[in-house]
C-alpha cells in the first residue's frame, strides 16, 4: 500500500510539473538565455531487496560500501521545468544471514555482488522552491524533484553457504544464457547483462557558485522492475538447486530497488554566461541561465511618468515663445507688426514690404516718367474691405484695384495674390465659402479692368481663420471682412495655405 501511495504522489508531481511548464513557457523575449548544462555525479549506493540485512540505510556487518558515478545532459525548458538524460555506472552489493528457502526449508547465508551495472534514463525535473517560494527567496538555491524512466543492465554473482546442510562456500552467477531469457541480454567483457526497466525518483539541492558552475547533492531512489537484481526470489530461492531463480515465479518480497546519494557538479553551457547579483539583472551584461533566472526580470518595466514628470518633460521640450507681433497686424495693411515700420497707417493704404505707406499714383507716374524696366518689381500690400455678408466691391476699393491693374500692366515681372477673409459671425463652412466669393469678385474686377495676363492672379481664402482684429467690436469685425492684396515679384510667389488646409 505504501508503494502504491508513492507512485500516486510521483504521478501527481509529474502532472504538476507539466502544468507549470504550460504556464511558464520558455522565455522568448529580445534577450537570449542559456538553457543547456552538464552535470557529473559521484557517490555511494545502497541496495534494498531480499539480500539486504536491513530495510533502511544501515548496512549489515557483511555489506560493503559501494558507489557509482554518472553524467547527465540537462535542458531547462522554463524556470520551473526541465528534462535530462542521465547515465549511471556503478556497483551494488548486499548480504543477509539466515535466508530461509520455502522450497527446501534450508537456511542460507548469502551475499550478492553486481560488480558493474549500467543505467540510462530520461528524467523530468521540477524546481520546488520556485513553485513554493517564488523568485525572490532562495535565489541562489535550486531544489529539484525529479522523476524518470529508463533501463538498467546488470549481472549478479551470488556467494552462499547452506547453514542447514553445512559445507563450504558456493557460488553461481546470472551471467549465463539462462539469465537473459526473461529480459534480454547485453554482452560486455565476456559477461551477459540482464536488461530491466527502472524508474528513478529523487531530490537534488544545488547552489549557484559562479556563472558557470553549480554545486549540489542528490539522492535518487531507483525502482527496478524485478526482484531478481540480487538473483533471489523472496521465499522461493533455493541456491543449491537454483529453483525459483530462473522462472517467472513471483516471490513474497517486493521488487528490488537501490539508492544513490551523490555530490553533483554542474557546468552551465552557453555564450557570455552571467549570474544575477542580489536579484538584479542587466540584460546587456550577457546571457543568464534559465536554470536560475527569472525571465520577467529581463523585460524592462515600462516607464509611466507622474504628472510632475510629464510637466517637467513638457517644460524642458517646450519651444521658445514666438513673438506675438509675428501674428498681429494692428493697422491691417498686410504687414505683420514685427516687420511694420509704420504700424499706424490708415485703412486702405498701399504699403511697402516694410509697412511704409506708399503713394500708388506717384509710383505709376515715376514708372512712366523714368521709363523703368518692366522686369523690375517691388512688394506692395493693401486691403479692401466688404460689408457684412457681402462680396460686392466698394467704390473706394474699385479705385485701388484699377490702379493695381495699371501698375501690373506696366510691371510684367509682378504677380498679385488675393487672400479672402471674413469675420466670425457664421459657421466655418459658410465663412470659407464667403471668403472665396470675395476673392472671386476681386479677381473678376481686375480682369474686367483690363489686366493683360489673368494667369498672374493667384487667390487664397481662409474664412474666419486668420483675423487681424478682435471679433467683439464693430471696428474689429469690419477689419476682418477683407481681401488682402499682395503685389510680389514672380520669384517670390508661393501658396500661403497652411499644411493640410484645403479651402
Amino acid at each position: 500500500m505504501k508503494r502504491k501511495n508513492l507512485y500516486v504522489a510521483l504521478i501527481c508531481l509529474s502532472l504538476l510539473s507539466l502544468n507549470t511548464f504550460a504556464q511558464n513557457r520558455t522565455y522568448e523575449g529580445p534577450n537570449k538565455m542559456n538553457t543547456w548544462s552538464i552535470t557529473g555525479y559521484g557517490g555511494i549506493t545502497k541496495f534494498f531487496g531480499d539480500l539486504s540485512e536491513y530495510n533502511g540505510f544501515k548496512r549489515g556487518d557483511n555489506e560493503k560500501l559501494t558507489g557509482a558515478w554518472g553524467l547527465s545532459i540537462n535542458k531547462q525548458l522554463s524556470p520551473i521545468f526541465g528534462v535530462q538524460i542521465v547515465g549511471y555506472n556503478g556497483r551494488l552489493q548486499g548480504s543477509k544471514e539466515g535466508h530461509i528457502s520455502s522450497l527446501s526449508n534450508d537456511v542460507y547465508n548469502a551475499t550478492f555482488n553486481s560488480p558493474s551495472f549500467v543505467q540510462l534514463t530520461l528524467d523530468g525535473t521540477a524546481n520546488l522552491n520556485r513553485l513554493l517560494f517564488g523568485y525572490k527567496k532562495l535565489r541562489r538555491w535550486k531544489v529539484d524533484a525529479h522523476l524518470g524512466f529508463g533501463i538498467i543492465y546488470y549481472h549478479t554473482d551470488v556467494d552462499y553457504i547452506n547453514v542447514t546442510k553445512g559445507g563450504g562456500p558456493k557460488s553461481f552467477s546470472t551471467n549465463t544464457d539462462a539469465s537473459s531469457k526473461t529480459a534480454g541480454k547485453w554482452e560486455r567483457n565476456g559477461s551477459t547483462y540482464t536488461r530491466e526497466w527502472v524508474v528513478p525518483t529523487g531530490l537534488s539541492v544545488h547552489y549557484e557558485l559562479t556563472p558557470r558552475f553549480d554545486l549540489g547533492i542528490d539522492y535518487t531512489h531507483n525502482f527496478v522492475n524485478t526482484e531478481k537484481l540480487d538473483a533471489t526470489v523472496g521465499g522461493l530461492s533455493d541456491y543449491d538447486t537454483q529453483q525459483g531463480i530462473w522462472t517467472f515465479a513471483k516471490g513474497e518480497s517486493r521488487n528490488d530497488a537501490y539508492g544513490m546519494a551523490s555530490i553533483a557538479l554542474t557546468y552551465k553551457l552557453g555564450k557570455n554566461a552571467v549570474m544575477a547579483k542580489k536579484g538584479k539583472y542587466d540584460a546587456g551584461s550577457g546571457r543568464y541561465h534559465l536554470r536560475w533566472a527569472n525571465p520577467q526580470s529581463l523585460i524592462p518595466i515600462p516607464y509611466n511618468p507622474t504628472m510632475e514628470d510629464a510637466d517637467s518633460i513638457a517644460k524642458a521640450n517646450m519651444p521658445k515663445p514666438v513673438d506675438p507681433r509675428l501674428y498681429t497686424d494692428s493697422d491691417g495693411d498686410g504687414v505683420a507688426d514685427l516687420f511694420d515700420k509704420e504700424p499706424n497707417t490708415p485703412a486702405g493704404s498701399v504699403v511697402s514690404g516694410g509697412g511704409v505707406a506708399m503713394d500708388l499714383d506717384k509710383i505709376i507716374r515715376d514708372a512712366i516718367k523714368n521709363n523703368l524696366p518692366k522686369d523690375e518689381c517691388e512688394a506692395l500690400f493693401s486691403n479692401i474691405e466688404f460689408d457684412t455678408d457681402k462680396a460686392i466691391i466698394r467704390n473706394p476699393s474699385k479705385e485701388t484695384l484699377s490702379k493695381v491693374v495699371e501698375l501690373l500692366n506696366m510691371r510684367t515681372n509682378c504677380r498679385i495674390v488675393l487672400v479672402g477673409h471674413t469675420d466670425a459671425r457664421a459657421s466655418d463652412a459658410y465663412n470659407v465659402s464667403l471668403s472665396r466669393r470675395r476673392v472671386d469678385a476681386a479677381k473678376r474686377f481686375l480682369i474686367r479692368a483690363g489686366i493683360t495676363d489673368p494667369s498672374r492672379i493667384l487667390i487664397e481664402h481662409y474664412g474666419e481663420y486668420r483675423p487681424i482684429a478682435e471679433n467683439t467690436t464693430v471696428e474689429g469685425l469690419q477689419s476682418n471682412r477683407r481681401v488682402e492684396i499682395k503685389i510680389l515679384p514672380n520669384n517670390t510667389i508661393r501658396s500661403t495655405y497652411p499644411a493640410g488646409f484645403r479651402p
